[in-house]
């Protein structure tokens, strides 16, 4: 199956790098950004880099659309010939736009998907959710074979998909300030930079396998570590009253307010 990823900026180049590295033969891709230069390296893998969408699409069984939301309908229009005949795919990663948004600008057969993988798609640990509108199971099975190959897919209703950009695709700079601000604490009760960074990525790994693995409750593992009169118990307090949990919550809120302004 034929690739392309129309606009390929973080979230598209950390697509791609993780189907190369999943085994995705690179000569079966095509990207497209209007500086090419920027994705020489992708070049240098053996990924077709070129600034014409429409040869890109043509080429292509599965498009993925991940261009910024205001310019998604020009960029339809503009690879819309490419889908003169039945066959091809396109799978829309554009926050905020809609399957029948999509379909208006498409002929009435091409199959549609949006998904919202999120960047840890690099390293074949994206979480992608998946949502479609009664398109065929074999259509959806050659999807979910793109996405299961950069991490873990779900299947969502699209009417959660703004909700799952902002906890899975949004949720990786909510989860990389926490480590950023954990390492700098580290820093000020006595460990160099380095040291901290280590222990911290590797605590908040393992807290998330040890979640994935027993599929506990988090204030189950929670407690097994708050003693009475106890540190990590004191600590934990003392976030509580500055609105820790409060905080992160009204992060998210605030973030499902933008995308729902678009």
């Amino acid at each position: 199956m034929k690739l392309a990823v129309i606009g390929t900026g973080n979230l598209g180049r950390s697509l791609l790098m993780g189907l190369i590295d999943a085994g995705v033969n690179p000569k079966l891709i095509t990207a497209t950004r209007r500086n090419t230069s920027a994705l020489a390296d992708l070049g240098e893998k053996g990924v077709s880099v070129i600034s014409d969408n429409l040869t890109a699409a043509k080429r292509s069984d599965l498009i993925i659309l991940a261009v910024k939301p205001y310019n998604y309908k020009a960029v339809l229009e503009e690879i819309l010939p490419a889908f003169g005949a039945k066959g091809k795919i396109l799978v829309s990663v554009v926050s905020g736009v809609e399957i029948f948004e999509l379909k208006t600008h498409l002929p009435e057969f091409v199959p549609v998907f949006r998904a919202m993988p999120n960047t840890a798609a690099d390293i074949n640990q994206s979480l992608t959710c998946i949502s479609h509108s009664s398109e065929s199971k074999e259509h959806l099975k050659r999807v979910l074979e793109v996405f299961n190959a950069v991490g873990k897919t779900v299947e969502i209703s699209e009417s959660l998909m703004n909700s799952a950009t902002v906890l899975g695709a949004c949720g990786i700079a909510y989860v990389m300030r926490f480590i950023r601000a954990m390492v700098q604490g580290g820093i000020e009760i006595g460990f160099d930079a380095e040291t901290a960074s280590k222990i911290v990525q590797q605590t908040v790994k393992g807290a998330a396998i040890l979640l994935q693995e027993r599929n506990n409750h988090p204030e189950s593992e929670i407690d097994k570590v708050t003693t009475p009169k106890g540190c990590t118990i004191a600590g934990l307090n003392e976030m509580e009253h500055y609105g820790f949990s409060s905080a992160l919550i009204k992060g998210l809120k605030a973030s499902m307010e933008q995308i729902e302004k678009k």
